[in-house]
């Protein structure tokens, strides 16, 4: 029982993740555009980021919540945390701007919390993809 506890506990992790941030997103919509506005690596692009990662989101959590779609949700999630943890360490290390971060219980986080936090989820949908219970065809 413990064991099933441990192995559901990635999915769990990051369906309250994707569940909080794409709602806080969208409820907080305008300030979230502002955001990309100000960021240099998403001018110009911000009217289909602002929509197009809380869809993500949503649609992850979906995938995590039932056990047939759950690894797709998983590889999904490892897509997205290493996609924002990217962004986070350019932002970090190659841009001249550094953009508010506002918005959320996250935004109490400053750049370099936000990406520990980002490696460890990004770590924890590794987890979740690897201790994934295949089941042998044979």
């Amino acid at each position: 029982m413990l064991k099933k506890s441990l192995l559901e506990l990635p999915a769990v992790l990051l369906t309250i993740l994707f569940t909080y941030a794409s709602i806080s997103k969208l409820l907080q919509y305008n300030t979230f555009r502002s955001q990309l506005d100000q960021s240099p690596f998403t001018t110009g692009y911000s009217g289909i980021i602002a929509w197009s990662i809380p869809a993500t989101e949503l649609i992850t959590t979906a995938l995590l919540i039932f056990p047939a779609t759950r690894l797709k949700g998983f590889y999904l999630s490892y897509g997205l945390m290493l996609l924002f943890t990217v962004y986070i360490y350019a932002i970090l290390h190659y841009s001249y701007f550094i953009p508010c971060s506002c918005g959320g219980i996250l935004s109490r986080m400053n750049w370099e919390q936000h990406l520990v936090f980002n490696i460890t989820f990004t770590l924890l949908a590794l987890t979740g993809i690897f201790t994934f219970p295949f089941k042998s065809k044979v």
